[in-house]
């Protein structure tokens, strides 16, 4: 049994190693689709997401969460709104890389954990341990040297940052599945999307076919791009722990700034550089208290678990993995890790990994990242 575990465990780790590999290369895969603007490319994203969508429900055989969604307004009109925030960030995020902003888009990411913070205190009225509220104001003065060293705010960073924790919060209220989720919003998406297409096409816009097969099939690709990382996720979020989760959500970011610097050769001035580094001192602070927590967690609750064991109680199952996961901790201190899956009680605002219900689908995946 502990074999199996251990390779439970390993096939979980490559699976989240792909996924987060996968979300932080795909600034490699949008200029492939030039000479298709910002805009056609979002609109065939959501398009095609909803074919491939759909065809994972068929597999699964999974319809009876639409019935119930339609019957409730406010949570169709959460829905209404993550798909809104979702597209604005997509279609920032694939502006951003397709015009030579490929570091500034992985810095809004990097402060998206600090952005889900400051959420969770302002709407959600959460309280926040004190290096977590240094961790903020850390946060805080990264984006002042930015702004001050660029003569700007970086717009594109906050703009990814703030549309990425708004989703998180309103898929956070709706608590559907990854699969569901994803399926309800590319619903929603489809015929704007599609409009939008056949009127680029009417007007001679649509690089659709005019530019080749091999680009039409590339515009396809963009539905296998959304999805695939999805299953991977999915797949690592019933076999490893909630702290390893959200200490690999951090690989997205840093592949995309390694490739905005060291591939598309952005320019990283002084100020940009002090500018992230006061990020990633906030954000090792935010690992090292949650982590911190994390093990302090696990220790009470083994030790309640002894207490029931010796009085009688029924047992649970103990160890550091098993208690994290009941303590319902994320490694960044907050549930970001992720957003489209469902959160534990008492975390701060935003999407973790599956809390360790019992038997997650392995669609049951996050939304989407960029």
């Amino acid at each position: 049994m502990a074999g199996s575990s251990r390779s439970e465990q390993r096939i979980g780790l490559l699976n989240g190693v792909a996924a987060y590999g996968m979300w932080g290369l795909v600034p490699l895969f949008w200029p492939l689709l030039k000479p298709s603007g910002a805009g056609e490319i979002l609109a065939h994203r959501m398009v095609w997401s909803l074919g491939f969508v759909a065809v994972a429900l068929l597999v699964v055989r999974r319809w009876a969460w639409l019935g119930e969604l339609l019957r409730q307004p406010r949570k169709l009109g959460l829905v209404t709104v993550a798909a809104a925030v979702i597209t604005v960030n997509w279609g920032v995020y694939i502006w951003a890389v397709n015009s030579g902003h490929v570091v500034e888009a992985s810095l809004g990411y990097f402060i998206n954990p600090l952005v889900t913070i400051a959420i969770g205190v302002l709407l959600l009225k959460e309280r926040l341990r004190p290096v977590q509220w240094a961790a903020v104001g850390t946060g805080f003065a990264a984006v002042v040297v930015l702004t001050v060293g660029v003569g700007r705010p970086p717009w594109v960073s906050l703009c990814l940052a703030f549309s990425f924790a708004t989703y998180g919060l309103a898929k956070k209220k709706v608590n559907l599945g990854g699969i569901e989720s994803l399926a309800a919003e590319a619903a929603i998406q489809f015929l704007p999307a599609l409009g939008y297409l056949l009127w680029l096409g009417a007007h001679g816009g649509s690089t659709f076919g005019a530019a080749g097969a091999g680009h039409a099939t590339l515009l396809v690709a963009t539905g296998v791009v959304t999805a695939l990382p999805l299953a991977c996720f999915g797949a690592a979020a019933i076999r490893v722990p909630l702290s390893t989760l959200g200490l690999l959500q951090y690989l997205a970011p840093v592949f995309q700034f390694l490739l905005g610097v060291l591939y598309f050769h952005e320019a990283m001035p002084t100020e940009r550089w002090a500018g992230f580094a006061l990020v990633w001192v906030a954000l090792t602070m935010l690992t090292w208290d949650a982590l911190r927590t994390a093990r302090r967690s696990a220790r009470a609750l083994a030790k309640r678990l002894e207490d029931l064991a010796e009085t009688g109680g029924a047992v649970l199952p103990t160890g550091p993995a098993g208690a994290a996961r009941e303590a319902g901790i994320v490694a960044s201190g907050t549930a970001t890790a992720a957003p489209g899956t469902r959160a534990a009680p008492g975390t701060a605002t935003g999407e973790p990994a599956p809390d360790g219900c019992p038997g997650p689908d392995p669609l049951d995946a996050p939304a989407v990242k960029p």
